[in-house]
């Protein structure tokens, strides 16, 4: 190994370990990492610049803002309320049709700001009844953190997949005449939630809500959309960029310019008609805007340019291809479960983005389809990221809300739920992707 890829690797080694870590803000760990590879002449700053996707970034800047403005229009809040009358008063009830509305929120927003959303109609109900919060914002987190890789725009891997394989929006839904990422993830889903509802049911022995915790949560009251016209506004420009997304083949736009123009516009039409809205202003929308993680993902394309360009990826693919090209079903098993227990631990979308370039590497030498390897790295790197805190960090947001009730999770507690939540999803999630990917 040359002098420059062994410091390329130590670079990346040096900074996803520090993330893992924890001590350090992991934004500026990410920063500092990115500027070692270039300053080491890795990369130079303009190969810096080019290896980042701002397609990618701008899609997600664009979806967040959207996302601002759907989570203050007050229709998350309603869906939340809603879900104690459609519940019929059971608690195991209501807690499976928070999970399932935060996995389907999180399709369309970032999952923290769905855990935001959700918590506090849960924490609202636990403390009236004065019972345990945690399995409810556990069980919240874990669902808004499974399903953001079901469509395009969801989370950050499937907009990876679509930098690295080009992939289209309606291809997230059905792919080469197969059902692909949202069909298989919501079938998945599905499980998780038949499984949970049992369990919470021999928990919670049928409790009910009580009657004053149904007065105290009126659907009709405290979840009731304030503005309608700003709650119509923003589903349009909602739905409408999403429509937009899926006919980009047409429209022949890429696909963070047809999310920018879909942003714009909403906040085009907010602030025209803003004295006539009871809506948020643009600066405030903006201040959603994570831009710590923004910095990350922006750094994080750097880190895997850097290893890239040194040909390290190269030479990982030249050293596994004949080994996958020889037998799929085991390649793809490998390759599933051994991300699992590695995503469990450490920032899964620098291994999930590393692994993509890998595949897209490996394949051209071996002379096979790259897409069941890529699955297998998207959903095992979703799925799997669910196992700790360490590997998704939505989970901790979950577990902050614990603590201000005061409430210590233990990792023995925060495992009872993870750890069958995990092994159901990646277990389901494997036999259908064999199934479907592999074998027909």
């Amino acid at each position: 190994m040359e002098a420059l890829q062994l410091i390329a690797l130590s670079i990346l080694a040096a900074t996803i370990g520090t993330i893992v870590w924890g001590k350090i803000d992991r934004t500026a760990v990410a920063v500092f990492g990115a500027v070692c590879m270039v300053l080491t002449g890795c990369l130079s700053d303009q190969e810096a610049f080019r290896a980042v996707d701002w397609n990618v970034i701008v899609l997600m800047m664009s979806f967040w803002i959207l996302a601002g403005y759907f989570g203050k229009s007050g229709i998350p809040e309603t869906i939340a309320h809603r879900a104690v009358a459609w519940s019929g008063g059971e608690l195991s009830k209501f807690l499976i049709i928070v999970g399932a509305a935060s996995g389907l929120l999180s399709l369309f927003v970032d999952n923290v700001l769905v855990i935001l959303i959700m918590a506090p109609v849960a924490l609202h109900i636990t403390r009236l009844l004065k019972i345990n919060p945690v399995p409810f914002l556990i069980f919240i987190g874990l669902c808004a953190n499974f399903t953001g890789s079901a469509l395009l725009i969801g989370d950050l891997p499937p907009q990876m997949l679509h930098s690295v394989s080009g992939i289209e929006f309606l291809e997230f839904i059905w792919q080469f005449g197969k059902p692909s990422s949202f069909p298989i993830l919501m079938a998945t889903f599905a499980a998780v939630l038949a499984y949970f509802s049992f369990k919470f049911r021999r928990e919670l022995g049928g409790k009910a809500v009580a009657t004053e915790v149904f007065a105290a949560i009126d659907p009709e009251d405290g979840g009731r959309v304030k503005d309608k016209k700003f709650a119509l506004i923003t589903v349009i420009g909602f739905i409408g960029t999403i429509v937009a997304l899926s006919l980009r083949g047409a429209i022949g736009f890429e696909l963070g310019a047809i999310a920018a123009i879909g942003a714009a516009a909403t906040v085009l039409v907010m602030e025209t008609y803003g004295r006539r809205l009871k809506r948020p202003s643009f600066e405030e929308v903006l201040s959603s805007l994570d831009w710590r993680s923004i910095l990350f993902y922006i750094s994080l394309f750097i880190l895997i340019g850097g290893i890239n360009r040194q040909g390290l990826i190269m030479l990982a693919a030249e050293a596994i291809a004949p080994v996958f090209a020889s037998n799929t079903a085991l390649g793809v098993t490998s390759v599933y479960w051994l991300t699992v227990p590695v995503v469990g631990f450490i920032e899964h979308d620098a291994y999930i983005l590393a692994l993509l370039y890998l595949v897209k590497d490996f394949s051209v030498q071996a002379g096979i389809s790259p897409w069941p390897y890529w699955w297998a790295i998207l959903w095992s790197g979703t799925l799997g990221s669910n196992l700790t805190v360490a590997g998704a960090p939505a989970l901790l947001v979950a577990l902050n809300l614990c603590e201000r009730e005061g409430c210590k999770v233990s990792a023995r507690e925060f495992f009872r739920y993870s750890v069958p939540f995990v092994l159901i999803s990646v277990s389901v999630c494997y036999s259908l992707m064999m199934i479907f990917w592999v074998f027909l």
